[in-house]
């Protein structure tokens, strides 16, 4: 389920350890550090000038920072940051990540800024002049190099102000505490250039150099996310599979539990549908002996309350070995029976093999598809991040006499 955002080479802009110093800040250009192997290899020092551990770093106060920058690998399966390069919305979990301490009691102060940040965005009035300048990096997969990831601000325009800063309860070594799951928008800004950086530090983030779309949610709470269409026509095997081992068990042990029982199958494909996206509503699973390529249909709805309208789905399911593809004529009976208006769903422990894949989007045909590395990102999403919890979410949701 991890997320990389890995340099290749060739592939993005670099800077070396001695440009750091002088250079702005280009999305997705790598920000090369030492190699002595040591914390001290960290490039963001001498690049922002923050500290040079840590997920949150900031300059100043914390209760009044200048700047705040975030930090992920990305790949931390029980806390699965996220950014949605589509949409330009990052999923962030704050730092209280073991039991033992308060929400707010880091060493860092990360979840103080977290809260900070967010109460300023969503006070009466608002005081958005009092939220810093947000910076978001990635690791690179390269020694302690990192990835700009963007300029962030709190909140998105996809949620309401109660939904983007949220405490989760979780669970270690029998302690429950609680931890921020938080929201952020990536502004629109291609590059932060290094004139805005010193004036930040000299603690004048609305200079003339400061970004527009910064400047402008500043004043009026504006959001202009930084979107990206994907360009890939259809996923090849490897985007639809996961290529880490712990994963690969979660999708061999849902196939297993559901293998001699493929007609179950149907239940939870609609649930990890459901989990992906809550606005998958009404299923209704049709009988196995005349189900006519329709695994389940349902409904999925667009707006809220009295405004709401409702799109009909057919979705289907297919309990596959991962080794083992859904073909064209898998997706074809599922096609040939949508009707005008509906759009299709499928769900597959496996992946859809590259002709299967590429007659979909060359034909324009309205399916989603959820392969075996999507149902890995959807359980961890919603707290399954391992096979132990899959499987006993299995066992929860869906019992059978023989479990695994």
């Amino acid at each position: 389920m991890q997320q990389r955002f890995h340099a290749r080479k060739g592939s993005m802009q670099q800077f070396t350890t001695q440009q750091l110093s002088t250079a702005d800040l280009f999305i997705d250009a790598v920000y090369g550090g030492g190699r002595l192997g040591n914390s001290g290899d960290d490039p963001l020092p001498r690049l922002i000038g923050v500290s040079n551990q840590g997920g949150f770093r900031y300059l100043g106060s914390k209760e009044s920072p200048r700047l705040v920058v975030l930090t992920s690998s990305f790949n931390d399966p029980d806390w699965p940051d996220f950014l949605d390069r589509e949409t330009g919305i990052l999923t962030y979990y704050g730092d209280n990540k073991h039991p033992g301490r308060g929400l707010h009691e880091t060493p860092r102060h990360g979840n103080l800024l977290l809260r900070n940040m967010f109460n300023a965005t969503h006070a009466h009035p608002p005081t958005r002049a009092d939220v810093p300048p947000v910076l978001v990096f990635g690791n690179a997969g390269t020694y302690r190099d990192m990835i700009f990831l963007g300029l962030a601000v709190p909140g998105s325009p996809q949620l309401q102000a109660m939904e983007d800063l949220v405490a989760i309860w979780k669970i270690s070594q029998g302690q429950r505490f609680q931890n921020y799951r938080s929201a952020w928008t990536i502004l629109n800004i291609a590059r932060v250039s290094r004139a805005w950086l010193e004036d930040i530090k000299a603690g004048s983030p609305l200079s003339p150099n400061c970004p527009r779309a910064w400047k402008k949610w500043i004043a009026s709470g504006s959001y202009e996310p930084l979107k990206a269409e994907t360009s890939i026509e259809h996923r090849t095997k490897q985007a639809q599979v996961p290529d880490d081992n712990a994963d690969l068990r979660i999708v061999r042990a849902i196939h297993k539990y559901f293998k001699d029982s493929p007609v179950a199958f149907e239940g939870c494909s609609a649930k990890i549908a459901q989990l992906m996206d809550s606005n998958f509503f009404s299923f209704d699973l049709t009988r196995p002996s005349r189900d006519g390529g329709r695994d389940a249909i349902g409904l999925y709805r667009i707006g809220h309350g009295a405004s709401a309208i409702f799109v009909d789905f057919a979705l289907e399911a297919k309990c596959y070995d991962i080794d083992n593809s859904v073909g064209v004529r898998e997706v074809s009976r599922l096609i040939s029976r949508l009707r005008h208006r509906q759009f299709g769903v499928l769900v597959t422990t496996s992946y859809l093999n590259s002709q299967a894949y590429r007659e979909l989007k060359e034909d324009g045909h309205p399916v989603v598809v959820i392969s075996a590395a999507d149902i890995v990102n959807i359980l961890a999403r919603a707290g399954m991040n391992g096979v132990g919890d899959v499987i006993r979410w299995l066992e929860s949701e869906f019992p059978m006499r023989d479990s695994l």
